[in-house]
């Protein structure tokens, strides 16, 4: 119901004017409802841009249950994601996409990276950051780009491109 509220706030007010007041009023829950799900405003339009985003890797009946796929379907629900964006209103697309679907790409791989094994004393943060920047702006610029190749070809590239960062950190 808060992800449902914030959603329909944003076709009429930028994310920066939303208040809690307004996502739980617009919720039908009271402010206290709101906090023992969320931290503040920025935690729920977190946890909605997740949402929205497994729900696109899922529309496209995209599985991986090990790390073979792992990347390019993250690949394709980044492209999606952008894609989808396109079509929102015009708060939603202009709020800081960054913001919100890097941190959870940037997750996924921290948790691949988990399952693979880290040399010992290195962190899976810096190959997880470095390898969700680069999937997301190789996506952006696909997005940007006039009579783009098929997302899927995309991914198929950009899947190319990152896997040494995150396999060679993983080594």
């Amino acid at each position: 119901m808060l992800m449902e509220a914030l959603a329909k706030l944003l076709t009429k007010k930028e994310f920066e004017d939303v208040s809690v007041q307004e996502i739980a009023d617009e919720a039908t829950l009271n402010r206290a409802t709101f906090y023992l799900h969320y931290a503040d405003k920025n935690a729920l339009l977190q946890a909605m841009t997740e949402s929205r985003f497994r729900d696109l890797i899922e529309r496209r009946a995209i599985t991986f249950n090990d790390c073979n796929g792992a990347l390019r379907a993250i690949a394709l629900g980044v492209c999606d994601y952008l894609a989808e964006r396109a079509g929102c209103p015009t708060q939603l697309s202009r709020m800081a996409l960054e913001g919100s679907i890097i941190p959870i790409v940037e997750d996924m791989f921290k948790e691949g990276l988990a399952h693979h094994g880290m040399a010992p004393g290195e962190d899976a943060s810096l190959p997880a950051t470095t390898a969700a920047w680069a999937v997301f702006g190789a996506a952006r610029r696909w997005f940007q780009t006039p009579n783009r190749i098929p997302a899927e070809e995309m991914a198929a590239r950009i899947e190319t491109m990152v896997s040494p960062i995150l396999f060679g950190a993983s080594q």
